[in-house]
């Protein structure tokens, strides 16, 4: 079973708005809701490819209850933890003319230290029957940023694979704790390694330098597929992924069906190269759609071939 940690999750609210522009009325031509959140979304589409999945996490309010509600009518198997303050709402409004997106993200609710400890027994009793654990979004108010660096040392006592999707603070400390894998986009790898990137050597350079701080694996998502540093029969391997990008409908969420198309890959016992190029592929298949987490497992095999995966160096074995 694969579980994925919500702590911060949201009803998701996309709008599509041609020629949008700040301080004027406009009217929607499309729009979504779905339940959310970077786990939220993961689960979405791990369930889609047809992965058994367990999203868990923390929801309150009326708020709260709509996002149970929508997993439930998407089949996705759930085991929130309630909370007394109201979950979030977000808005992310996509201008069809011109492909630019604007995201308003709420800051979350406040989470006391008991309701927290019930969500950290809680996910200690799912990862009995668990083999990967995917930590992934922001975190809500009140919460220790040291909490998944907690949880991912808990795990590891388990046995189990975890992997890392957040930023600032929360993943800087998460990654001092040796995760198994960490996948953050360019921005964020940037913040977390404290300089810019150049070119594609940088690039390179910089997944090499997340294994450096702590992670097992690390693997760097851009918008035309990822560069990774992963372990290829016992060696720390770098490698790039590409993919022309398709012409999209929405870009919101891509990084989510990315990794989930990752660890399904995984999950099955895939090659690490062939992880990626499933990944690079569900990343891309998702632009192509209108809500987050949402994909075609058909045209994502369609797409797979005009997935190119290439080493680019390999490093020091790994003792």
């Amino acid at each position: 079973m694969i579980i994925t940690v919500t702590l911060n999750a949201a009803i998701d609210k996309t709008l599509a708005v041609p020629n949008f522009r700040p301080g004027r009325r406009h009217r929607t031509v499309d729009q979504s809701t779905m339940a959310g959140g970077k786990g939220v979304n993961v689960a979405r589409a791990l369930k889609l490819l047809g992965q058994p999945v367990i999203a868990t996490g923390l929801a309150g309010g009326p708020t709260g209850t709509r996002i149970l509600e929508q997993l439930t009518e998407e089949s996705v198997v759930s085991g929130f933890v309630r909370i007394r303050d109201e979950s979030r709402s977000n808005t992310a409004l996509v201008d069809p003319t011109t492909g630019e997106q604007t995201e308003v993200n709420e800051r979350g609710p406040t989470v006391s230290e008991q309701e927290l400890e019930v969500f950290c027994d809680k996910l200690l009793y799912l990862a009995k029957g668990a083999s990967i654990c995917v930590f992934a979004g922001s975190l809500p108010r009140g919460v220790d940023p040291g909490i998944y660096a907690r949880l991912i040392g808990e795990l590891r006592r388990r046995a189990v694979t975890t992997v890392v999707d957040t930023d600032g603070e929360p993943l800087r400390q998460a990654i001092r704790a040796e995760p198994d894998v960490v996948t953050p986009n360019v921005l964020e790898a940037e913040e977390l390694v404290g300089h810019e990137f150049n070119d594609d050597d940088d690039r390179i350079r910089a997944v090499g330098e997340l294994v450096q701080l702590g992670a097992r694996e690390a693997i760097m998502t851009s918008p035309d597929g990822c560069y990774a540093n992963v372990l290829v029969d016992g060696a720390a391997t770098l490698l790039r992924g590409r993919l022309e990008p398709l012409e999209p409908v929405s870009t919101i969420g891509s990084g989510d069906a990315f990794l989930a198309g990752y660890v399904a890959a995984r999950y099955g016992g895939r090659p690490p190269a062939e992880c990626l190029r499933y990944a690079v592929a569900c990343g891309a298949e998702s632009t192509r759609h209108f809500g987050a987490g949402v994909i075609d497992p058909a045209a994502v095999t369609r797409l797979l071939d005009d997935v190119a995966v290439e080493t680019v160096q390999r490093a020091a074995e790994v003792p």
